[in-house]
């Protein structure tokens, strides 16, 4: 009794109940009014016809709508109406406005160093037009005088975190997908409550599909009591909507205006490997100090304001200049962010320029391999004009059908000359990609159309710091852990696995 009581007042079972009962209701109206009125079979189907139109000259990934447009003629009476309540990603007039406030925003207070560009300029034309491009689209610079360092695995970044969260003075900002009460947060909530109650402003977002199955309903209460600020990422409604798609995938932690971090690890037992998931959990992340840090600040208090619907002082959390605090760079750090809702899929042109450049190798750590025909392609190109590029991918699964469609991509990379290995030990969640010892990206961005074209993302552009080598290094001995897939290992796949991947793949844009 004790245990259906639980079920029935779960959270989940709350939110999910009055969704399976909208889609009942929805479909049971469409099939009664179906059977009595052929005018109402006729407008569905004309309604269909108008979304597979709409789909076909937008915008977006062609994969993308072949998933849409498979189910609509399949289901023409269904499809059509389902693709116009939950297919469109489109922001409102009203929401136009907010983005735009937000980018003018950024644009005031992330100005960008000219002499900086052009020093970068002087040095490789690529990778200056290549942080040009995250500049006028992210709105975030390139800097020097900052400082980057790899960290990986997980427990190495959550020691350094635990340091530098002790060292805050004015404020503290944290920024998750996902964050579950245990060893990892328990004792990074300690701090926190000790440094609000010092004075210190400090802030959480954590995303509410994120947390659904980690933190209780209305955890936000509770961090509050204790004098933490804390913001719920888009909060999840019992309400069919297309906007429950764009999640807050990000991972930032920004210390004073001084040190920040980001990269694949959420603030959660297994990211640390306290507690075994899938084996032994892989991550990574990277933590800059110096100038760079403001940026991720205003990404950080960009997203409180368009949520809380607050005007913030962005000035008073610039960091203070002090002596102690000045920090000389070996090369050049870019922070970014990248949201959906700007039709500008920066994540992987940002992905696709650092590959396209590459001359003698591309190291690609990542969970998922759900590529479309633009990355597939210009990993191919890269392998066949000569380019070492290879790829690590988890061995152990946290999700079996994103896995099945990781792998069924194996054939076309193996054939054209990737290198693809398989990390034994576990599961991979890193999400890095080096380039000729001199560019890297570290950061939150999967190689699959979630993280690319629906999530909230950021990440780290390197060009010639320690940090990149950093990278490679810790690639190379990963590698060790691996096993390869060979051209044999394609082919000996089951003719019906084959077949439930290829099925698969046609639907990976909508899982």
């Amino acid at each position: 009794m004790k245990k259906l009581l639980k079920l029935l007042f779960n959270r989940i079972f709350l939110v999910g109940l009055p969704i399976l009962i909208q889609i009942f209701a929805l479909v049971m109206f469409i099939l009664r009014f179906s059977s009595y009125f052929v005018y109402f079979y006729a407008f569905c189907t004309l309604l269909s016809v108008v979304a597979v139109l709409r789909i076909l000259s937008g915008k977006t990934n062609p994969a993308y709508k072949i998933a849409w447009i498979v189910p609509i003629m399949l289901f023409p009476i269904f499809g059509g109406l389902f693709y116009l309540m939950f297919g469109k990603n489109k922001l409102s007039k009203r929401a136009k406005r907010k983005m735009r406030v937000i980018q003018e925003k950024m644009t005031e207070l992330l100005g960008q160093n000219e002499a900086v560009i052009k020093e970068i300029q002087t040095r490789d034309l690529s990778a200056a037009n290549q942080s040009r491009y995250i500049e006028n689209y992210s709105f975030c610079p390139v800097y020097q005088n900052t400082i980057s360092e790899y960290l990986t695995p997980g427990e190495r970044m959550y020691d350094r975190l635990l340091k530098e969260l002790k060292k805050a003075e004015r404020y503290i900002f944290l920024e998750y997908f996902i964050i579950e009460e245990g060893l990892m947060w328990n004792s990074i909530l300690d701090i926190l409550a000790e440094k609000a109650s010092q004075g210190v402003d400090v802030r959480v977002i954590y995303d509410d599909v994120g947390c659904l199955f980690t933190l209780p309903y209305r955890y936000d209460k509770q961090l509050e009591k204790m004098g933490i600020k804390c913001c719920v990422f888009n909060p999840f409604i019992p309400i069919l909507s297309a906007r429950m798609n764009n999640r807050d995938h990000r991972k930032i932690a920004v210390i004073d205006g001084y040190t920040a971090f980001t990269g694949g690890i959420n603030l959660a037992d297994e990211y640390i490997n306290s507690y075994v998931k899938h084996g032994h959990w892989k991550d990574s992340a990277i933590i800059i100090q110096g100038e760079a840090v403001w940026s991720f600040a205003v990404m950080f208090l960009s997203l409180w304001s368009q949520q809380k619907k607050t005007d913030e002082d962005y000035e008073q959390y610039r960091p203070v200049a002090s002596p102690e605090k000045v920090f000389v760079s070996d090369g050049y750090v870019q922070p970014f962010g990248d949201s959906p809702l700007d039709d500008e899929s920066l994540g992987e042109t940002v992905y696709l320029n650092l590959i396209s450049t590459a001359e003698r190798y591309v190291y690609i750590n990542s969970p998922y391999l759900i590529l479309d025909n633009m990355m597939m392609t210009t990993l191919c190109s890269a392998a066949k004009r000569n380019v070492d590029v290879r790829i690590i991918t988890p061995h152990i699964t946290d999700k079996w059908y994103v896995h099945a469609v990781t792998r069924s991509n194996y054939d076309a990379l193996v054939e054209s000359g990737v290198k693809i290995y398989e990390y034994t030990p576990g599961f991979l969640h890193a999400k890095t990609l080096a380039v000729d010892d001199k560019l890297a990206v570290v950061g939150t961005i999967n190689l699959d159309y979630r993280s690319l074209y629906l999530h909230f993302e950021c990440g780290v552009w390197l060009y010639q710091t320690q940090s990149v080598l950093e990278v490679t290094a810790d690639f190379l001995k990963t590698l060790e852990q691996c096993q390869s897939v060979t051209v044999e290992d394609c082919l000996a796949v089951k003719w019906y696995k084959r077949l439930s991947s290829s099925i698969l793949r046609v639907f990976a844009p909508l899982m």
